[in-house]
């Protein structure tokens, strides 16, 4: 509980409008997308980088630990104020505050949504393509912190790949600027990658100039539904050996299917074991041709249903299965638990017969799905937390799932993170040496260990 002297301090900084300290607002800020909750003593919205500069200032000069916090979507904890402290929301710092359509990057600020974003580069004929799932409503600050992905991944990459420079407000209160609005730069460190997937863990990100790119003329989409899950892995390095990169490669096994199905009755083949959601995008004549191509390829690996989108409607329609698959899952069980392993693509079959033994092996329902063409699976355990035994199930079959895509030569987290959810697993993934010399950057940055303390590192 903080005294009535730093809540007044805090009223200086930004005024008593942009303060929240009433139990209604504290509740409202203590969760994310996990199931963990933990109030904050104190909420605060900064307008710029040098209220930032000065909550962290103070902050780090009273020891109170200070949680960055954009729309509060992530499913790791990432934001989450274990052990009290304040807040630091920048959803008022939400301004798009230019485009360059000559050099193609834009600058912003860390509270504007992804998709507001992406809608108002493609305005200009510009594009943007990092889509993580919440882009409308999470923002392109989080996004930062995450080192956020999404389907267009396997074509086009990930946050960190569209990142030239950042504004950032370091733990001390001293605001500093990295990288810039050229593509070379190669002066010192390299601290934009630094900060990007640092998980507010070393500084809190005020502007960020992006790269753009020229966005496609069109784009095609495909349904491919296979009669075993080791046919649409195939078809995924099938198709890429094959000299096509998709926009996107999407993936759902036989338990998404059944789930989605059993709920929406979209009318999926019986003998379905897996699904492939395939796009593609660029030139009008050339998409049109890599449609053929890619069905040519697939077509000898167990396919049972190809489908192609004769325009925006239809596309809409094929990505529906994909879109539904969330809100069919808390018909399996109440509670999930939502992991991200990575593989190589080649791997998805071996790690899918693997995640099938530790199923049964817990007797516990485990969902995949997620984007195949970057070997990214979203694996979700299923629940019920009423039923004694099955949370401490769960955790045991997460950390075997975790082991599983590090002997595949995979990793942990592709996307969502490490915070809280994940921190006592890195020892699986980050030798002492690792974890050492990530912990001496922390502490050279924060020495007072105030920003976003007790995530990422097990304590």
């Amino acid at each position: 509980m903080l005294d009535s002297r730093i809540i007044q301090k805090l009223t200086e900084i930004v005024d008593e409008d942009n303060v929240a300290a009433e139990p209604q607002d504290l509740l409202c800020y203590s969760y994310d997308a996990t199931q963990m909750q933990f109030k904050p003593d104190v909420v605060v919205y900064p307008a710029d980088a040098e209220e930032v500069s000065l909550i962290l200032k103070m902050a780090n000069s009273e020891r109170i630990p200070v949680f960055p916090r954009g729309a509060g979507s992530g499913f790791s904890g990432g934001s989450l104020p274990k052990g009290g402290g304040i807040l630091l929301v920048v959803t008022r710092m939400n301004r798009i505050l230019r485009i360059d359509t000559d050099n193609l990057i834009a600058e912003v600020e860390p509270g504007v949504v992804t998709e507001q974003f992406q809608e108002a580069v493609e305005k200009l004929g510009l594009f943007y393509p990092p889509d993580p799932a919440s882009l409308k409503f999470s923002t392109l600050g989080g996004n930062v912190a995450e080192c956020a992905g999404g389907p267009r991944a396997v074509k086009y990459g990930v946050t960190k790949d569209f990142v030239m420079g950042l504004e950032v407000v370091l733990p001390t209160g001293d605001i500093i600027r990295t990288g810039g609005e050229t593509v070379k730069g190669v002066v010192g460190y390299d601290l934009t990658k630094l900060m990007c997937g640092s998980e507010g863990t070393l500084g809190v990100i005020t502007k960020i100039i992006f790269k753009l790119l020229p966005l496609p003329e069109a784009k095609k989409t495909m349904m491919a539904v296979f009669d075993s899950i080791d046919g649409a892995a195939k078809a995924v390095s099938t198709i890429i050996s094959g000299k096509i990169i998709p926009t996107t490669l999407e993936f759902m096994d036989h338990a998404t299917l059944q789930c989605v199905d059993r709920r929406f009755s979209l009318g999926m083949p019986a003998e379905g074991r897996a699904v492939l959601i395939i796009e593609v995008d660029g030139d009008r004549d050339l998409i049109e041709k890599q449609a053929g191509q890619i069905h040519g390829l697939i077509k000898p690996l167990g396919l049972v249903q190809f489908r192609v989108a004769k325009d925006a409607a239809e596309s809409e329609q094929l990505w529906k299965v994909r879109r539904l698959v969330s809100p069919s899952l808390r018909d399996v069980n109440p509670t999930k638990y939502n992991e991200d392993i990575v593989v190589p693509r080649s791997r998805v079959p071996d790690v899918i017969r693997r995640i099938e033994k530790i199923q049964q092996k817990y007797d516990i329902p485990i969902v995949n799905f997620g984007h195949a063409g970057d070997g990214n699976i979203h694996v979700n355990v299923m629940i019920d937390k009423e039923i004694e035994g099955q949370e401490e199930k769960a955790h045991e079959a997460i950390k075997e799932i975790f082991q599983a895509a590090l002997d595949l030569g995979g990793t942990m987290s592709g996307e969502h993170g490490i915070g809280l959810s994940k921190a006592p697993y890195i020892p699986l993934e980050l030798s002492p040496v690792q974890i050492a010399a990530m912990k001496a950057i922390k502490h050279a940055l924060d020495p007072n260990n105030i920003l976003n303390p007790g995530k990422m590192f097990p304590e």
